[in-house]
C-alpha cells in the first residue's frame, strides 16, 4: 500500500542517511541510495551499488535529494577502498556535461574510463633465476635462454625479461615451466619522480626571457592561459618544460596534452634529456594493465607528469597545478563522438575550476585562441627566431598549371619537374627529404572505364579507397573493405577499374620509380600502428637510414630532422574545399608545419608547394611568410559572418537506420527551431555524410550572437520534441566538423 503524503514526509531522510551517487551512465542525474549503518561515506568516494539486477560502481555525489522514503532506497553495497574523486574533477565532470548538453554520466564514464581498477588489484608477478643446483630437467639450453637467464638476476615481469633479453614470451615462459626461473610476488610498478634541478639546454636570449615568464605564472599560482608562440623550431617545447619543472619544484601535478600519439617519440627523448625520466603516458595504444596501473598512480598522487591524448583531462589528479596543451590549434583535439568536446577548450576550462595556469603552445595558433590574446583574456609569449639562428626555409608554389608533371614507365605521375629536380638535387647532397599529401592509401576513387561505375561504400556516403598494399577497398569512415574485385560489380566487364586520384602510397610507388636507389619510407597511420613503430622509424630517419620520407599528416609537425631540408607538398589545394568555415585556416596551419620540417638545424632548407591555386590568399600567406596578415584577414571575414570565434555555433544531428523517422523527427525540430534577434537556426538539411554507418544523418545548426547562451536555447528546443526510440539526437556545441 503507497504511503500517505504525511508518512512520506515523515520519513524523508536525512542527507547523511541518504547519499546521491552518480553512475557513469547515459542518465539525466545521480540515484539516491541509503548508506547503511556502520558505513561513512562522504562525497567523491567511490561505492558499488546495486542497480537493477546487476551491481555497478559509481562516485558519491552529494547528499541524498531527500524525496523517496529510505525504506524504500536500495542500500550502498560497498565503499571501495581507493582515494575518492576530487572535488574539482567533480565540478570538472559537473561543467563539461552542462557545456556540451551531456549526461553528467557519460562525462564521468571518461574519468572512469578503467572498469579495471575498481576491481582487486591482480597480484603482479616477476621471475628470477632460481638458486644454484635447480635441476633443469629436460629444458635445452639455447643462446636465448642463456640470456634471459643473465637477464634475471632480479624479478621483471615476464615482458619486461623477455625484452630486457631480447626473446619472445614464450621462451621466459619455457623457462619457468622447466624450473629454472622462479615466480616472486613484485611491488606496483614504480613511476620515478622527474627531477627539475637536473642541467637544462642552452637558452636564448629570447627562450629565456619567455621561460621566466612562464614560470612566473607558475609560481603566482591561480588560473591564467599564456599562449606560447613561436615559429617552427624555435624552442617551445624547452622554454614550457622550464615551467614543468617550476611546478615539479612545487611539488604539483602536470599534464601535457599532445594531439597524436605520431608526436610522441622524440619528444620523450627530450623529456628524458631534461629530467631524467620518462613520464607517465596516456593514450589508447596502451596495454589494459599499463591503463590500470597509469590510473591507480595518477589518483593516488605516484605520477607527478602525465603526457596523454586529450582523455588525460579526465584522470583523477589530486593535485594538479599545470596544463600545457601542445599544438593548440590541432583538429585532433575535437571529441566527435559520445561526448563532443574540444580538449583545448576543455583544459581552460580545468585551469580555471583549479585554479592553475594553462599554456597553449602552437606555431600556427587558432583564431579562436589569437583572439583571446587580442582581447587580453590570454596573455602571449611569443618566440619570433628559431633556435640556434637556424633560418626558416625558403617557401615556393609550383603553378601545377604550368608545371604538369611528366608521365613514367610507373604510369601518371603526379610530381613536377620543379619537384623532381629538386628531389634529384637533394639526395644527391646526401641530405634528407620529405613528401607530404595528406591522403591515405593509393587511390581516392576506383572507378570503371567502361561504364563509369564508381565503387562506393554501402554504410557510408564515400567512397572506398583503394589500399594496393593490401589488395582491397577501404571506407575510411566505417571501416567496411572488400578485396580489390577483378571486374566491375556494376557491368562485370574484367580489368576495367582505374584509381582515380592520388593517395601516399601512388606517391611512393612514383617516388620509388624515379629514385631507384633512394632508402624510402613512408609514414601514415596505416604503416605506423603504435608509439613504438613511430619510435622506430624516426630512430632511422635519425641515423640515416632513409633519404626519402612519403607520409600524411602525422609526419607534419613535432618531428626534429636535422638532415632534412627539403619539403615537397604534392597536392596544397586538398583541405580548401567541402564548405568547412575552417577550411582555409587549418590548410594554412597544416601547411606552415610541415614547412617547418625543412631546414632545422643550420642548412638551408627549400618548400615546394604544389597548387593550381598560387594567388589564394593561404598560398600568398606561406610564400610571403605573412602569418599575421592572413589570420587578420580571415578574423575580418569571420566577423562580418558572425562566425566563431566572433559567434556562436551549435550543431544537431539527427540520425537513424529508417530514413522516414529521421525525416519526420527532424521535421518536428524544424517546426519548433529557435528563431529570434541574435539568433537563427538553418537547416533540416542533409549532412554531406548523409549516411554513416548506415544511419541517415540530418543537421540543423543554430547561429547566435557571441553573447548569446546558446546551451538554454538547445534545453528548451530539444524537451520540446518526443524523439523516437529508433533515431538519435546529437549536440556538438562548437562544431569543428561539418560532415
Amino acid at each position: 500500500m503507497p504511503a500517505s503524503n504525511s508518512q512520506i514526509k515523515e520519513n524523508r531522510t536525512r542527507p547523511e542517511e541518504t547519499v546521491a551517487v552518480l553512475l557513469p551512465l547515459a542518465v539525466p542525474g545521480p540515484y539516491d541510495y541509503s548508506v547503511p549503518d556502520g558505513m561513512k561515506v562522504g562525497a567523491g568516494d567511490f561505492v558499488r551499488v546495486p542497480l537493477g539486477r546487476r551491481s555497478a560502481v559509481g562516485v558519491v555525489w552529494g547528499g541524498g535529494s531527500g524525496h523517496v522514503p529510505r525504506e524504500r532506497l536500495r542500500p550502498l553495497a560497498q565503499r571501495l577502498p581507493m582515494p575518492p574523486l576530487p572535488d574539482v574533477a567533480r565540478r570538472f565532470v559537473d561543467w563539461v556535461a552542462a557545456y556540451t548538453l551531456s549526461p553528467p554520466g557519460m562525462v564521468l564514464r571518461m574519468a572512469m574510463s578503467v572498469p579495471a581498477v575498481f576491481d582487486a588489484a591482480p597480484d603482479r608477478v616477476g621471475y628470477r633465476r632460481a638458486e644454484e643446483g635447480t635441476d633443469a630437467g629436460a629444458v635445452r639450453m639455447t643462446a636465448a635462454r642463456r640470456r634471459v637467464l643473465e637477464a634475471a638476476a632480479t624479478a621483471l615481469p615476464i615482458a619486461e625479461l623477455a625484452r630486457k633479453a631480447g626473446v619472445t614470451a614464450g621462451v621466459v615462459r619455457a623457462l619457468a615451466d622447466g624450473g629454472l626461473l622462479r615466480a616472486d610476488s613484485l611491488p606496483p610498478p614504480a613511476f620515478p619522480r622527474p627531477d627539475p634541478t637536473l642541467p637544462r639546454a642552452v637558452l636564448s636570449a629570447e627562450q629565456a626571457a619567455a621561460a621566466a615568464a612562464l614560470r612566473l605564472a607558475v609560481d603566482e599560482g591561480g588560473f591564467s592561459v599564456t599562449l606560447l608562440e613561436g615559429v617552427t623550431g624555435s624552442g617551445k617545447t624547452e622554454v614550457y618544460f622550464e615551467a614543468v619543472a617550476t611546478a615539479l619544484e612545487g611539488g604539483r601535478q602536470i599534464l601535457v596534452l599532445l594531439p597524436e600519439i605520431a608526436l610522441t617519440a622524440q619528444w620523450l627523448d627530450r623529456f628524458t634529456s631534461r629530467f631524467g625520466v620518462r613520464p607517465a603516458q596516456w593514450h589508447s595504444e596502451m596495454s589494459p594493465a599499463a591503463r590500470r596501473e597509469t590510473w591507480r598512480a595518477v589518483s593516488q598522487g605516484r605520477v607527478r607528469v602525465v603526457l596523454g591524448a586529450r582523455s588525460a583531462l579526465f584522470l583523477p589528479y589530486p593535485d594538479l597545478g599545470l596544463i600545457v596543451v601542445d599544438e593548440e590549434h590541432e583538429p585532433a583535439f575535437k571529441q566527435e563522438e559520445g561526448v563532443f568536446y574540444h580538449a583545448r577548450d576543455m583544459a581552460v576550462a580545468r585551469g580555471r575550476l583549479g585554479p592553475h595556469p594553462v599554456i597553449l603552445a602552437s606555431a600556427t595558433p587558432s583564431l579562436e585562441t589569437a583572439t583571446n590574446v587580442a582581447l587580453g583574456r590570454y596573455r602571449r609569449v611569443h618566440l619570433p627566431r628559431r633556435h640556434a639562428d637556424a633560418a626558416l626555409p625558403e617557401i615556393v608554389a609550383v603553378d601545377m598549371r604550368r608545371h604538369l608533371p611528366e608521365k613514367g614507365p610507373w604510369g601518371q605521375s603526379w610530381l613536377s619537374p620543379p619537384l623532381v629536380e629538386a628531389l634529384t638535387a637533394t639526395l644527391a647532397a646526401g641530405e634528407q627529404a620529405m613528401l607530404f599529401l595528406n591522403r591515405r592509401g593509393f587511390a581516392p576513387l576506383t572507378l570503371c572505364r567502361v561504364c563509369g561505375h564508381r565503387i562506393r561504400c554501402p554504410d557510408c556516403t564515400a567512397w572506398l579507397v583503394e589500399h594496393r598494399a593490401r589488395g582491397r577497398l577501404e571506407c575510411h569512415h566505417c571501416g567496411h573493405f572488400l578485396p580489390f574485385p577483378p571486374e566491375c560489380p556494376a557491368c562485370g566487364a574484367f580489368g576495367s577499374l582505374s584509381p582515380c586520384g592520388p593517395g601516399v602510397e601512388r606517391i611512393v610507388a612514383e617516388a620509388a620509380g624515379r629514385f631507384p636507389e633512394a632508402r624510402i619510407a613512408q609514414m601514415t597511420s596505416d604503416t605506423l600502428p603504435g608509439p613504438a613503430a613511430v619510435e622506430d622509424l624516426v630512430r632511422r630517419v635519425l641515423g640515416g637510414e632513409i633519404d626519402l620520407l612519403i607520409g600524411t599528416q602525422i609526419m607534419a609537425k613535432g618531428h626534429h630532422f636535422p638532415m632534412l631540408t627539403l619539403v615537397g607538398v604534392v597536392d596544397a589545394d586538398l583541405g580548401l574545399s567541402g564548405g568547412d568555415l575552417r577550411a582555409a585556416e587549418r590548410t594554412h596551419q597544416l601547411l606552415f608545419q610541415v614547412s617547418g620540417r625543412a631546414g632545422r638545424a643550420g642548412r638551408a632548407g627549400r618548400v615546394l608547394i604544389q597548387t593550381y591555386q598560387p594567388d589564394h590568399p593561404v598560398m600568398a600567406a606561406l610564400v610571403s611568410g605573412d602569418q599575421e596578415g592572413f589570420l587578420a584577414a580571415e578574423s575580418e571575414q569571420r566577423r562580418e559572418m558572425d562566425m566563431p570565434p566572433f559567434g556562436r555555433l551549435a550543431a544537431v544531428i539527427v540520425s537513424g537506420f529508417d530514413a522516414a523517422a529521421v525525416d519526420r523527427t527532424a521535421a518536428a525540430l524544424a517546426r519548433l527551431a529557435p528563431r529570434g534577434i541574435g539568433y537563427e537556426t538553418l537547416g533540416p538539411a542533409p549532412a554531406p555524410l548523409a549516411m554513416l554507418r548506415g544511419r541517415h544523418r540530418r543537421r540543423f545548426l543554430l547561429k547566435a550572437s557571441r553573447g548569446q547562451r546558446i546551451q538554454p536555447l538547445l534545453e528548451v528546443w530539444l524537451a520540446r520534441v518526443d524523439v523516437p526510440a529508433n533515431v538519435r539526437v546529437q549536440v556538438d556545441v562548437d562544431p569543428h566538423s561539418f560532415l
